[in-house]
This record gives structure tokens, sequence and C-alpha cells, in this order.
């Protein structure tokens, strides 16, 4: 669409506007300047004919001095008259019309008359014959008369018949007047009628503008700014719309900021809550540490060794149990907290628990996050060895692969389904209580995943009546890097 600027519809206004009144006045010009050609007509008819008479009687009078004293000066001056009369002679016959044909042609014939009766008259006086010079002269007065007298005949038959033309005159004076009256107030309607369109197309966009701009100062920035124009208030209109869209935009992110930050403060909130919670809840273990190291030293001053290694193994895993599980430790400390825990359990089970390991040593420095084999472990203990009653084996490895250190943790227990294998990697299933370390199979796999940043880190292989086995995975890359290293669990 076409953009008209307001300069553009003021342009267009005042052109409008010179338009009209340059086809009024050249309407008026045009019949101004007809009137005035039939006038100029009429008037220059009568101003020859008046001619007419005055250089006849000229004629004569300088014929009649002529004839009293024959002078070169006075015939000089009949002639120039006579250059005169038929000057106008010409001009009359050119005033000839349908309705003055015959007495124009009259009107011609007399001034040739004269013209002639002159001439013989001064012929005459050269050659002495004064009696035909005064005959002649006699002529030419008559003829002179009759000219002055048809020449008022014309001009009172002219006025006549232009009467009716000059009162036509008068009236169209009278009616032009009243046209002259009527445009001028047609002008007025139609300049009002344009101003009044000129001014609503600019305020009415502006009163919208004013209206929308009442809205956003009331904190309503939803309602969509529409302005039906195609100038400049209109890219005024789009613009200002663009910045109402920009602050609606503004408010709803700093909203959304606001809402994360509460939410962000809340979670600090939770987080100090249950870290004072956590440091509430490891009194009783320290307690109970304490207690275990003091009944080991009684035990073995007794003489009871056995009991005294079970509860240093109890206390050790006790111990171990309480540090951070957010940080890494190596293969050679899990192992070492996995063989406290099989003493716990052989104590336990006795016969019933066979546990076998098969141990390369140079993967013993491998990083790994802490508390990552022992509930691996358990949960074989709890589901594969316990519900049997001859018991079973467990068997552990850990070896070098290609791709990194693979660990492996197999059963001789019942197995299970591949829906509940699937369950169990995706964290779907109801954590089982009574484990001693409270973290669950699912705890594990996730810390795994984020340890090393990849998936399939662990893998399950297990069929119903086939036992069950565990592989953990771990990627050379990260197998390289032997720093200390902490992550979010």
């Amino acid at each position: 669409m076409t953009t008209t600027t307001i300069q553009k519809k003021i342009w267009m206004l005042v052109t409008m506007m010179l338009l009209i009144m340059g086809i009024i006045w050249l309407t008026l010009t045009h019949y101004n300047q007809k009137t005035q050609e039939q006038s100029n007509t009429i008037l220059q008819r009568y101003l020859r004919m008046n001619e007419v008479t005055t250089a006849s009687q000229q004629i004569i009078t300088h014929l009649n001095n002529y004839l009293v004293n024959p002078t070169d000066q006075h015939q000089q001056k009949i002639e120039k008259s006579i250059v005169i009369l038929e000057e106008v002679q010409q001009d009359v016959a050119e005033l000839r019309n349908a309705e003055n044909t015959f007495s124009v042609t009259n009107y011609i014939h007399l001034i040739d008359s004269l013209i002639e009766t002159t001439n013989r008259s001064i012929l005459f006086s050269e050659e002495r014959e004064v009696e035909g010079a005064t005959n002649q002269f006699n002529e030419a007065n008559r003829i002179s008369l009759y000219i002055s007298e048809m020449t008022l005949t014309i001009l009172d038959r002219e006025l006549k018949s232009s009467n009716r033309f000059y009162r036509d005159i008068i009236q169209q004076s009278e009616e032009l007047k009243k046209l002259g009256i009527w445009l001028l107030l047609l002008m007025t309607a139609v300049l009002l009628l344009a101003t009044y369109w000129f001014s609503l197309s600019i305020t009415r966009p502006i009163h919208r503008l004013t209206k929308a701009a009442n809205e956003l100062s009331k904190g309503r920035f939803t309602q969509q700014i529409e302005v039906k124009s195609n100038d400049e208030i209109a890219f005024l209109a789009k613009t200002f719309d663009k910045m109402r869209i920009n602050i609606n935009d503004l408010i709803v992110e700093i909203q959304q900021k606001a809402l994360l930050e509460h939410e962000l403060q809340q979670s600090k909130l939770l987080l100090k809550e249950s870290q004072f919670k956590s440091l509430q809840s490891q009194i009783n273990p320290h307690f109970l540490f304490n207690t275990l190291n003091t009944l080991s030293k009684k035990a073995y001053l007794d003489g009871a060794e056995e009991t005294s290694d079970l509860i240093v193994s109890v206390a050790g895993l006790l111990r171990y149990n309480l540090k951070r599980i957010d940080r890494s430790v190596t293969l050679f400390e899990e192992v070492v907290v996995l063989n406290q825990y099989m003493d716990i359990q052989k104590a336990r089970f006795r016969d019933r628990l066979q546990f076998k390991m098969d141990i390369d040593e140079s993967c013993l420095q491998v990083k790994i996050p802490g508390l990552t084999l022992q509930p691996i472990i358990e949960n074989a203990v709890i589901h594969a060895i316990e519900p049997e009653e001859n018991g079973g084996t467990i068997w552990f490895t850990i070896k070098r692969d290609v791709a990194g250190v693979i660990i492996e943790i197999e059963d001789s227990g019942q197995g299970m389904t591949q829906e509940k294998t699937e369950q169990l990697l995706l964290g779907n299933v109801v954590p089982t209580e009574g484990h001693s370390t409270g973290i669950g199979f699912q705890n594990v796999v996730k810390r795994l995943y984020l340890f090393y940043g990849q998936e399939n880190i662990v893998t399950i292989d297990s069929r119903e009546g086939r036992g069950t086995r565990v592989v953990i995975q771990i990627p050379t890359v990260r197998e390289e890097n032997d720093d200390e290293t902490s992550y979010s669990g």
C-alpha cells in the first residue's frame, strides 16, 4: 500500500481548491470575453458610422474653403479627408450582416457618390467653371446631409436591435452575481468538508494513540494498537505497538526471573535445611562409630579376636559411609570397603555365601564415584543370596579392556525379567528397604552417568532362573584422569 504523507494530503487539498478556483475563473473569463467582444463589435459599428458623418462634413468644409480660395493647402486637406473617408468606408463594409445588408450597401454608395461629387467639383473649379463647381458642391452638401441622416437612421435601428442584447447583458450580470454568490457558498462548503475530512484523518489516529497511551500508563500492555491510516501517524502507531510488545515481553521476562529467583531462594532454604538435618543425622552414626571402636578394643582384650575383627569391619564400613558421596575415590578404596562389607555378610551367612574375586591390580588407581560397588553387591546379597535356602555365589571381576576398565558383578540368583531390568536402569523401581547404606541401585546408576558424562555406563544381563550380571564400563578418557574430582550426584 502506498504511503500518503500529511504533507501530500495538504498539497492535495490546496491543489483541489486551486483547481476549482481555476475552473471558475476560466468560465467567468470566457463569458466576460465573449460579452466584451459582442459589445466591442456594436461599439465599433457606432464609432465607424460616426466617423463617416464627421469625415463627410469635413470634406464639405474643406471643399467650400477650396472653392473660395483654391490653394494647394485646401486641396491637400480635401484629399486627406477623402482618404479617411475611404478607410472608414472599408470598415463600414465589414459591418454588413444579414439584417443591415441593404442599408449598409446604400450607405456605402452614398459615400462613393460624395467622393465622386467632391472630385467633380474640384475638377470644375480647376477649369474655371464656377457654376458647375457650385452645383457639384451643392450636390455634395446634399449627399453629406443624406449620409448624416442615414447614419442616424442606421444607428437608431442598431440601437433598437441591440436593446435586447444589452438587456440580456444586464440580466446575465445579475445572474452572474448570483452565480458568484452560490459558487462562493459552494467553495466554502467544499473547503469546510475537505478541512473536516483532513482534520479527522489526523486527529482520529492521534486520539487512538492517546487512548492507547492511557492504557499503557495503567499497566495494560496486552491491548493491540491499531490505527487505520496511510501516513506518518500509522508508522508512529506501529512503532508504538512494537514498543508496547517489547515492554510487555520485558515485564514477562522480569516476572519469570523474579519467579526463578524466588524458587532459587526457596531451594537454597531447603538445601540449608537438608544440610542441617543431615548434620543432625550424622551425630548418632559418629557416636555409634566411636562405640564400635570401644567394643572392638574390649573384645580383643577379652580374647574374642573374631568378634573384634568383625566389629572393626563394621566400624570401617561405617567410617567409609560417613564420607561425602559427591567425591571420587579409587577402585582400591572401593575394593577395601567391599571386603569389609563381605566379611560382615560372611559372618552372617557363613557357608551359604561364596564370594570370588578376580582383580587386575593395574586398574585399582582408576577413579570412580564413592559408594558405587557396595550398593550393587548389597543388592545381589539381598535378592540373590538371602532368598535362597542354600545361599549362592557372587563373582566380582575387575579387568582392563581396549575401551577402558570393565567391572563385572555376577550372582547365581533367580534373575529378573527384561521389563524389570529396564525399569531398574531407568530408575522406575521403588527402592527396597533394608539397605545398610541407604543408597539404591538407581542412585548408583545416576551418579555414574553424571560422573562420566555419558550414558550406557551400566548394563544388566539377566534372565529368570539364570542369575544376574551387572557390567560397569569405565571409559579410557576418564581412566586417564587421576586428579581428585568432585561432582553433583
